[in-house]
């Protein structure tokens, strides 16, 4: 690398750098864009988490997801977090809780908190749901694990 950049200027050099470093951030601004608000199992009750994600500039964005075959939280977590990574992304998880969801009904219910990572802003979390679910009657509640 050293061998190309001896054929360039300083200035040459630090406008390429400027380049490369616009590019990438394109890059991780549309990588975030692309990122769904919300992706949870289709039905029954499970925990979710809520994940801050980053594009390594100002930019973020808060999303919801929740799996059913996940035990604890912390899988939640850790399984998205390594999707985030692969897109250049940096996540950060401030709570959890869980989710009823009933389709049939058109129902979610938010309630609970998670023991590794304290309770998701779960009004919050409605707002984002109903992105997703704008026909759902969406519930809130601070009760119950």
């Amino acid at each position: 690398l050293n061998s190309v950049f001896k054929h360039f200027s300083t200035m040459n050099r630090l406008q390429l750098l400027s380049k490369g470093l616009r590019l990438i951030h394109k890059m991780s601004e549309e990588a975030l864009a692309g990122v769904p608000l919300v992706h949870i199992s289709p039905e029954g009750i499970f925990k979710y988490v809520m994940i801050n994600v980053f594009d390594g500039g100002d930019a973020s964005k808060a999303v919801i997801r929740g799996f059913a075959d996940c035990t604890w939280h912390a899988d939640i977590f850790e399984r998205e977090e390594e999707v985030f990574k692969k897109l250049g992304l940096r996540a950060e998880c401030p709570g959890g809780g869980r989710i009823e969801h009933n389709p049939e009904k058109k129902y979610l219910k938010v309630y609970g908190y998670s023991q590794g990572f304290g309770k998701a802003d779960h009004a919050q979390t409605k707002r984002i749901l109903a992105t997703k679910y704008p026909d759902y009657t969406i519930e809130i509640s601070d009760e119950g694990y």
